[in-house]
């Protein structure tokens, strides 16, 4: 059994090693493993918690990378399908002194792209917790829109806490609009929705905080709570209680790469419900992980173990006495 279930197109990265140099004229690359969800729930895994990914990779070299490592992060691969017709995606990633890096991504028809919703029916749900989706694999094909919302009512049917992260992806899109609809309607059956403030002003038209989570509190009675991610400066939680609280962020010294913060801070916070925290508990331990995600220049190697966790609460502590 697992505590935790996500579904997502797992990648391999090839991440540069030549900073600031164009993905044209850099020479060596670094792999990594990659996927939004997957980040998820691998920082889920090293926080001592059961997690099982479901997706699907091609019969080739890549699929075998990844197949190994998600195993070896601790995460579950029984819901792993290995596809004999489909490849698996990749992708390449700018290594950046400041800023965003760019990216650019192999992974049309790939092998996620085309998951056989009877998968679905494989799914043991007993004991699951939180299950997080998110709207990339939504944007991968319209089989996958289809694969999500049917994972979603399964989800709701079982009474399993579903998180949200709209993770907007423009290139995956066939039109600006349907992105915005699409994600917004995926936003109605979770009963937490985490949007950033750039991602509020494409999907509802403003960067108010405020206004970001009045929108989606609206849209839904499914939906409990939005918790709208401010970057460094923390974030806002606006629950259907009218509860309201901004949770303070953290600063680090240096940031490596941006990639994977986003992912970082919903590791830190389903797994703080996971252990029964409170939801501004969580939330701030989804502050810290995004923060610590920024220092390391993987997706997902910055995000800690318990031990790491506690080490690095204890010196922000020191640094403000």
């Amino acid at each position: 059994m697992a505590e935790f279930l996500t579904i997502g197109e797992p990648m391999a990265v090839f991440a540069a090693e030549d900073l600031d140099a164009s993905l044209v004229d850099a020479q060596r690359f670094h792999k990594f493993l990659a996927g939004a969800e997957l980040n998820v729930a691998i920082g889920v895994s090293r926080l001592g918690h059961s997690a099982d990914y479901i997706s699907a990779v091609g019969a080739d070299p890549f699929g075998q990378y990844i197949t190994k490592a998600i195993a070896k992060a601790g995460v579950g691969t029984r819901y792993l399908s290995q596809s004999d017709h489909f490849w698996t995606g990749f992708y390449l990633k700018q290594r950046v002194s400041q800023g965003d890096p760019a990216t650019y991504y192999f992974r049309k028809n790939s092998a996620a792209a085309n998951f056989d919703q009877k998968n679905l029916d494989q799914i043991d749900f007993t004991g699951v917790k939180v299950a997080h989706l998110s709207g990339i694999f939504a944007a991968l094909s319209a089989n996958d829109l289809n694969v999500l919302k049917d994972l979603t009512q399964r989800l709701l049917a079982q009474q399993i806490l579903v998180t949200f992260d709209p993770n907007l992806r423009p290139a995956l899109w066939a039109s600006r609009q349907q992105m915005i609809d699409t994600t917004n309607e995926l936003a109605r059956q979770a009963n937490i929705v985490m949007p950033g403030i750039g991602e509020g002003e494409i999907l509802m038209g403003s960067r108010d905080p405020n206004e970001i989570a009045d929108f989606y509190l609206q849209q839904s009675d499914v939906t409990q709570a939005v918790i709208v991610k401010l970057g460094p400066d923390g974030a806002l939680i606006k629950q259907r209680d009218g509860h309201q609280q901004v949770v303070t962020g953290f600063h680090v010294a240096s940031v490596v790469d941006t990639v994977g913060a986003g992912d970082g801070f919903a590791v830190g916070l389903i797994s703080g419900l996971i252990e029964g925290h409170t939801l501004s508990e969580s939330v701030k331990r989804g502050c810290a992980i995004g923060a610590l995600a920024v220092t390391s220049p993987g997706d997902n190697d910055g995000y800690p173990t318990p031990s790491e966790l506690a080490q690095f609460y204890a010196a922000q502590a020191a640094l403000s006495e």
